[in-house]
């Protein structure tokens, strides 16, 4: 799953998620994970473009039936405050923040075509 972000109009910002069919493998050793995949444009019409490496791909943007929930874990020591009275010692707590809600999903489900360019021939 890819986390993305969508353009909008207002000023809350939209996340959504890419989905797609197969496998992405890269010829370096590395892990995907904050790397750089392709690059992602919208036709005037708003269909969604992944150009991958030297691949095209053409998707369309599609509600979630259930939205995701994003969520941060932060672990961190119980404040003085929010203690019981019996207990002395300091117990850690955790706690989950909300970093965002994914309604749309951008679905890539067609065979990817390779960008081919004409070259010429000198003669």
């Amino acid at each position: 799953m890819i986390l993305i972000k969508l353009p909008s109009e207002g000023k809350e910002v939209q996340w959504g998620i890419i989905e797609l069919q197969g496998d992405l493998v890269s010829q370096s050793d590395q892990e995907t994970h904050g790397q750089f995949i392709g690059d992602l444009h919208y036709t005037k019409q708003g269909t969604p473009i992944l150009i991958i490496g030297h691949h095209i791909l053409t998707g369309k943007e599609v509600a979630l039936e259930k939205p995701f929930a994003v969520l941060e874990r932060k672990r961190g020591i119980q404040p003085d405050c929010c203690k019981l009275e019996n207990t002395e010692t300091s117990e850690s707590h955790t706690e989950y923040q909300i970093r965002a809600i994914i309604k749309k999903k951008l679905l890539f489900k067609v065979r990817p075509k390779p960008i081919i360019s004409n070259i010429l021939k000198s003669v």
